[in-house]
């Protein structure tokens, strides 16, 4: 069976069904659309066969939901470059405004250096448009994040593949969990979710929501349980079912609360008695509108739970996108997925170039 398996991203068809489930789950029927029969006019009635139908909005592409979640940083940064470069020359007074505002735009001192550097070596003491500015921008972030972007690979000769989510309360890591249960499953991997925030019960109820969305099997206990017995569960039943993916929730936890942090190294400590292997992913997932307590989450998450990767999510509600620069400058550490919204494709694989482009208003 892992034979005829490819190593599985985003990429191509996204995500079959789950077999044996802890909670039962089921599709629930979507509604049919009421049809109108007539349309009323002054002079009476028109049968709406006589009507010619009205076509339906065209979809926006991804990188124009992007564009449009990133529009508060891309216009905060814009806007500073017009207001810095307008009918100026580039000096030093306009380098350190320009190096100001990066800065203050969340792109961390190092691609923020990166970027007046080239500046001032390519046309210092020289006119230069805002359009040129951007450009440089456009084209330095896209250097800063082509070496993190890297899709989310299920290995097929892991039986199964866990994945293991972490992160602060309110960064969206439960609803993340079914957005990536969905795409494997239609990528035709059997997927399993485990409940493992067990402090909450909405957070619970919402991932057996997921999975009855999803079709896919949900390991879940009562509130207050053991989250480290409850991932030990988890496993072994996603080993004897023969699941291809297993994800885990967690509860959110600041990364400042030592004794919360203890609770999710036991997690850790538990999956590898059952997979010594395991987890194979780490995912951390990080809110966009925390700006700069995004580093310390990294920071203190990767020293305690082994992070090996990130999701970014609520890109749309902020103008602090910048952030993801500065994280990838100083961890590099992989960026599997972005999301710029609720619904369930407004999570995608991270693309350099789109996010750069996005950003600077290209």
């Amino acid at each position: 069976m892992a034979d005829e398996k490819q190593k599985r991203g985003f990429i191509g068809r996204l995500f079959g069904t789950g077999g044996r489930q802890t909670e039962s789950v089921s599709q629930p029927a979507g509604d049919m659309p009421s049809e109108a029969a007539a349309f009323q006019l002054d002079e009476g009635q028109i049968d709406e066969a006589d009507v010619a139908p009205t076509p339906a909005p065209a979809k926006a592409s991804w990188f124009q939901r992007l564009k449009s979640g990133l529009a508060k940083t891309s216009n905060q940064l814009t806007r500073g470059i017009t207001d810095v470069f307008t009918k100026r020359k580039l000096d030093a007074t306009t380098l350190d405004e320009l190096e100001d505002l990066l800065i203050q735009s969340d792109l961390g001192i190092e691609t923020a250096n990166a970027i007046t550097s080239r500046l001032k070596a390519e046309r210092y003491d020289k006119s230069i448009a805002p359009e040129e500015v951007r450009q440089v921008l456009a084209s330095e972030i896209t250097k800063v994040l082509e070496p993190v972007a890297k899709p989310l690979l299920v290995n097929p000769n892991h039986a199964p593949h866990i994945i293991l989510m972490v992160g602060v309360n309110g960064t969206g890591k439960t609803t993340t969990i079914g957005k990536l249960a969905e795409r494997y499953r239609k990528d035709g991997l059997k997927v399993m979710l485990a409940a493992g925030d067990t402090f909450r019960a909405a957070a619970i109820d919402q991932l057996k929501i997921w999975g009855t969305r999803t079709g896919t099997a949900v390991v879940a206990r009562e509130v207050g349980s053991d989250a480290a017995s409850l991932a030990f569960e988890a496993v072994t039943e996603a080993k004897a079912g023969g699941y291809d993916l297993l994800l885990i929730d967690t509860a959110g936890r600041l990364q400042n609360k030592d004794g919360l942090m203890q609770e999710l190294e036991k997690v850790v400590r538990v999956i590898k008695k059952v997979d010594p292997t395991a987890p194979h992913d780490v995912l951390l997932t990080l809110d966009a509108t925390t700006g700069q307590n995004a580093l310390s989450q990294v920071e203190i998450f990767g020293k305690r739970a082994g992070v090996t990767g990130l999701i970014m999510t609520k890109l749309d509600g902020t103008a602090r996108g910048g952030i993801l620069v500065a994280l990838a400058a100083k961890y590099g550490l992989p960026v599997h997925a972005i999301g710029v919204g609720e619904g369930a494709d407004d999570l995608q694989p991270f693309d350099a170039a789109d996010f750069a482009n996005a950003i600077a208003g290209e």
